[in-house]
C-alpha cells in the first residue's frame, strides 16, 4: 500500500519484496529517503510491538486542551451528556462559526485514532453552518473527555480493526444511534483497541 501526503510517503504491506520493488521504482523517478519503520506521521505517533501497532495523538490532544483552555479542568467521564438533546437551538446564542469549525475539524482528525469519540464528533459536526452555544459546549465536553484517563493509544490489532470497521459501517448505514447502547459499545471497545 502506498500512502502519499504532499511530499511524505508511506510504503507498507505484508510483502516485503513488493515494498522493495515499489521503493526502487519510486527512486528512479523521485529523490527519496528511506527512514525505516514508521514512527510519526501527520501528528500520529506510531509504536510497533508484538501485539500490533499502537497509534496515539496524545501531543495533538495536549495541544487542543491548551488551545481551548481545558488543561486544568476536570475531565469528563463520557464524551457527551447522554441526556443532551442537540438540535438547531434557534433561541440559543450564536458562537463564532470559524472557531467552532476549527475545533470540530480538529476533533474529526482525532477521531481517526479515538473511535470512542467518532460518533459524538459526527453529531457536533452537523451544526457547522450555524453553531450555537449548546453545540460549542458539547464539542468542548468532547475535549474534556479526551483530557481524561482514557486509553491514550489504540492498538490496531486484527480484531480491533475488524470491530472498528464494523462500527463505522453501522454508523454510515444509520443503523447505530446515540444512547445507552452506543455508549456501552464505545466504552467496552476502549479496552480492545
Amino acid at each position: 500500500m502506498l500512502l502519499v501526503y504532499v511530499d511524505d510517503i508511506i510504503v507498507t504491506g505484508d510483502d516485503e519484496e513488493e515494498q522493495k520493488l515499489l521503493s526502487q521504482h519510486l527512486a528512479k523517478n523521485f529523490e527519496i529517503k528511506t527512514l525505516g519503520k514508521l514512527k510519526y506521521f501527520l501528528g500520529i505517533e506510531v509504536v510497533h510491538s508484538k501485539k500490533g501497532i499502537f497509534i496515539s495523538q496524545q501531543k495533538y490532544i495536549t495541544d487542543l486542551l491548551k488551545e481551548t483552555g481545558k488543561t486544568t479542568c476536570k475531565p469528563a467521564n463520557t464524551p457527551i451528556d447522554p441526556n443532551l438533546k442537540l438540535g438547531n437551538a434557534e433561541e440559543d446564542t450564536a458562537v463564532d462559526k470559524e472557531m467552532y469549525q476549527r475545533l470540530v475539524g480538529r476533533l474529526i482528525y482525532l477521531s481517526h485514532t479515538r473511535p470512542d469519540v467518532a460518533f459524538v464528533v459526527s453529531l457536533v459536526s452537523q451544526f457547522m453552518h450555524q453553531p450555537k452555544e449548546i453545540h460549542l459546549q458539547a464539542a468542548l465536553r468532547i475535549v474534556q473527555y479526551l483530557g481524561g484517563p482514557q486509553a491514550e493509544e489504540s492498538c490496531l490489532n486484527e480484531m480491533g480493526m475488524q470491530i472498528w470497521k464494523h462500527i463505522q459501517m453501522l454508523i454510515m448505514q444509520g443503523r447505530l444511534w446515540i444512547g445507552d447502547q452506543l455508549r456501552v459499545i464505545a466504552l467496552s471497545l476502549e479496552g480492545i483497541l
